[in-house]
Formats: structure tokens, C-alpha cells, sequence
């Protein structure tokens, strides 16, 4: 296996698991919907925290499983030509999407974001509730992991696609990544 594969391998676990792991979040979002409507309507109660805690959720998994969506194909695309076209020419499309618009996205998002999330770290950034999460940093860290998750992923999707170009054998992405031994 030479070093992109590798490279692709390792990235492509990585992916995997925190993917899988985020998913989860969903079936916690839900819960956590239930219980604020079950509060709210049959016991005439209702939290702040737990109202901001599906806010938090839901950026997490929007955030970090967009690298996840990547990796599976499932972004929106308009393939009206791209559905027609060979293994390397959806290849070269890839590529070059990837190297002129995902990569520099990602790293523009990272740049940008950067004084953004110091400065809600700096002071400690909390809910202007009283009763909500004291942690809005946190939230607008993801600014930063968003990037870092989907440019990781962006690396392992342009060397694929420069492997294929290459004529190099394929990594592909199985249902299930196994642990690089």
C-alpha cells in the first residue's frame, strides 16, 4: 500500500468513526424533543437548557457529519453531464472541484471563523438565559472542527480521485472502515 492509500485509509476511518459516533446524536435530539413537549404540555413545565441543548446538538451533527456525508456521496450534485461520464472523467471533475473549491473553502471557513471563536473563548461565552448553557463557546468551535473535519476528508476524496487519474488501484469506501493495523 503506498502512502496515499494510506494517507486515504487513515482518513477514511477517522471519518468513519466520528461519523458513526455523531449519528447517534439524532436519536438523542429526538429524545430530548419528547421530553421538552411532554414537559412543556403535560406537566406545565419547561427548561432552557434542555431547549438550547437540542441548538447544540443539532450544530454538532450538522457540522461534524458533513465530512461523513462527504466521504458516503451524499452531498447535493448536479450531474445532469457528471452521471454520464467515465470513472476518470467523474474523476478529473472531482479533482478539480476539490482542489479549487473544497479545499480553499475549508481553509477560507477555518481562516475566518478563527478570531470569531478566540474571542467567544476569551471571555467565556455563556446563554444570555440565566438558566441555558453556560458553553456557547463550545457551539462556535465547531466553526473550526467543520473545516478541519471537511478538509480532511476533501485530502482523502482528491487523492483518491488523483489515484484513479493515475490509473493506481482505488481506495474504496466499504459499509464498514476497519481499524488501519
Amino acid at each position: 500500500m503506498n502512502i496515499f492509500q494510506y494517507t486515504i485509509r487513515g482518513i477514511d476511518y477517522f471519518t468513519d468513526i466520528t461519523g458513526r459516533t455523531i449519528s447517534w446524536l439524532t436519536l438523542l435530539m429526538v429524545i430530548l424533543t419528547v421530553v421538552i413537549v411532554v414537559l412543556r404540555y403535560y406537566f406545565e413545565s419547561g427548561s432552557i437548557a434542555l431547549q438550547e441543548s437540542i441548538t447544540y446538538l443539532h450544530g454538532i451533527v450538522f457540522m461534524l457529519g458533513i465530512a461523513f456525508t462527504l466521504q458516503r456521496g451524499g452531498h447535493v450534485r448536479v450531474d445532469i453531464f457528471y452521471r454520464g461520464f467515465s470513472p476518470r472523467k467523474k474523476a478529473l471533475v472531482d479533482l478539480l472541484g476539490g482542489i479549487l473549491f473544497l479545499l480553499p473553502v475549508c481553509l477560507l471557513i477555518f481562516i475566518f471563523s478563527w478570531d470569531y471563536v478566540a474571542a467567544s473563548w476569551s471571555i467565556g461565552e455563556t446563554s444570555e438565559e440565566s438558566s441555558g448553557i453556560a458553553g456557547i463557546y463550545l457551539l462556535k468551535t465547531l466553526l473550526l472542527l467543520m473545516p478541519t473535519t471537511l478538509l480532511l476528508q476533501g485530502i482523502a476524496e482528491t487523492l483518491r480521485n488523483l489515484l484513479v487519474l493515475l490509473d493506481k488501484p482505488e481506495v474504496k469506501i466499504p459499509n464498514h472502515i476497519e481499524p488501519m493495523i
